[in-house]
């Protein structure tokens, strides 16, 4: 526990796309995330291993994963996607995960690194990974201010 009362612990949030996938990681007070790295989509099975890794690595004990949540509140195709995917993510490494609402991450990320004079090309390489420590800096602020606002999952441990 942190000296707040509330959970202690690294938190890894992944950005899911179809192509890439976003890390970011938190402090071991759940104060503040910073992007960690940007991998490449293949197989489940090898999506899953390189997350098992960074879970060991860092010594992780909460996944988060951004939910795409249309504007107007609904779940769309793609969520139920992302839900599908993070509960065999959460058999498979058997580690808590929940899901947070990722609505314009990838849009701010991308107006926070051209703010910060990067070149499109490396903003390119970096967006994903940025776009996931954005969700998780918004679901570490909500936790500490609020106490959270995690979207529900039912499978999770």
């Amino acid at each position: 526990m942190s000296s707040e009362g509330g959970p202690s612990g690294r938190v890894l949030a992944l950005d899911l796309g179809e192509k890439r996938i976003g890390v970011a990681l938190s402090d071991e007070a759940r104060l503040f995330a910073r992007s960690l790295l940007v991998f490449k989509r293949s197989s489940r099975a090898a999506d899953f291993a390189r997350i098992g890794q960074l879970v060991a690595e860092y010594q992780v004990n909460l996944i988060l994963i951004g939910l795409p949540i249309r504007l107007d509140g609904v779940e769309g195709s793609k969520a139920a996607w992302v839900r599908d995917y993070g509960t065999a993510l959460t058999r498979e490494l058997r580690i808590a995960t929940e899901y947070w609402d990722e609505s314009l991450s990838t849009v701010n990320a991308e107006a926070s690194l051209a703010a910060r004079g990067e070149s499109r090309r490396k903003r390119s390489g970096r967006l994903d990974a940025v776009a996931a420590a954005m969700i998780l800096q918004d679901f570490l602020d909500s936790r500490l201010n609020h106490g959270g606002n995690v979207v529900d999952d039912p499978g999770s441990p």
